[in-house]
């Protein structure tokens, strides 16, 4: 941020204190006008030609910026990825239990990521794994979207579920 003396620019655009736009200045007048209004002279947009710069308190302009930054900051969400591990052959009760935990993390709001380990020559069987995670996909189906279908990757597949938006409130 530049500030005062910290500003390189021969001349910048001027906007006053109460917002009023006082034209192309020379450096040394605008700092004149911000010293007699007791204020700082801070550029605002240093892109522009010529620079426009603005006389304010320069405290309160930095405590306002760092006010947006946090508030800005709580409202971002951020989603993570949770991985449900399920194997080829697993039994019912086994994949009710990884259900109820896939389930779980999409009602948190949280993406899950699906995969099936092939081991030794399961790999020989790439739609039993298929029909697994399709039977997630179909189980998850009321509050999950599939963001990604099952996919190999080495001697995994995957799958990428993504909770579904609750817009009625």
């Amino acid at each position: 941020m530049m500030v005062n003396d910290g500003i390189r620019a021969r001349e910048v655009r001027l906007i006053g204190a109460n917002g009023d736009q006082l034209g192309v200045k020379s450096k040394a007048e605008a700092m004149k006008l911000a010293e007699d209004a007791g204020l700082d002279l801070v550029v605002v947009a240093p892109k522009a030609k010529p620079m426009v710069a603005k006389v304010l308190d320069y405290g309160k302009y930095r405590f306002e910026q760092q006010k947006k930054a946090r508030q800005a900051r709580k409202k971002q969400k951020v989603v993570s990825v949770k991985e449900i591990r399920l194997s080829p052959t697993i039994d019912t009760n086994d994949f009710n239990t990884k259900l109820k935990r896939t389930q779980k993390f999409l009602s948190k709001g949280e993406k899950v990521r699906v995969s099936i380990r092939f081991k030794g020559r399961a790999i020989t069987h790439k739609e039993i794994g298929r029909d697994v995670l399709n039977r997630m996909a179909e189980s998850t189906s009321e509050v999950a979207n599939v963001t990604q279908r099952a996919k190999m990757d080495g001697r995994s597949m995957f799958l990428m579920l993504a909770p579904k938006s609750s817009d009625k409130k």
